[in-house]
């Protein structure tokens, strides 16, 4: 198995169908549910509305990456501007579930860079790693708490780093 971080930018409107597809994506999402490692919505910085939808999944091939991107329901339906697709390589072996410190008080994001990969430790990473494009290193990615977007590019270590609000995602 190979894990994978899928990230489909939000086209303008594509909240909307979102909104319509919701039921279906979720539904869609169940068949992959032993091999999701994260999963959620970007959002805007009042959190009020999506910018996003973030996906990190461990597939068995190119064939099932490729059903899992392209036959997903916001894909299909127009939601996306654009989806980027890495194969993700994980520091810390862990699911988003597994997170076991939250902080009430701060804020989750998705943080991404294009620098070199580097060791991080910290409380708040919920998920951390390298993205790969071919077996070239690519750039980071990380999900974490933090009490600001300042903060959490911060914790990254990195002068470009691209912070979008992020929140866990699944059923409610």
């Amino acid at each position: 198995m190979t894990l994978y971080f899928v990230y489909g930018r939000d086209r303008a409107g594509g909240g909307d169908v979102k909104a319509q597809l919701t039921e279906e994506h979720w539904a869609f999402m169940d068949r992959y549910a032993d091999g999701l490692i994260a999963r959620g919505p970007t959002l805007t910085d009042d959190r009020e509305a999506s910018t996003g939808s973030l996906h990190v999944v461990d597939l068995p091939s190119e064939e099932a990456l490729h059903t899992f991107v392209y036959d997903e329901p916001y894909y299909l339906g127009g939601a996306f501007e654009t989806v980027e697709v890495y194969r993700f390589e994980s520091h810390l072996g862990r699911t988003m579930w597994e997170f076991a410190t939250p902080v009430d008080t701060y804020g989750r994001y998705l943080v991404l860079t294009k620098d070199a990969a580097r060791p991080l430790t910290s409380d708040h990473l919920i998920l951390y790693g390298d993205l790969l494009t071919d077996g070239s290193h690519s750039g980071r990615a990380a999900l974490l708490e933090a009490p600001s977007a300042e903060a959490a590019a911060a914790l990254i270590q990195s002068e470009n780093a691209e912070v979008h609000p992020w929140e866990f995602g699944g059923r409610r």
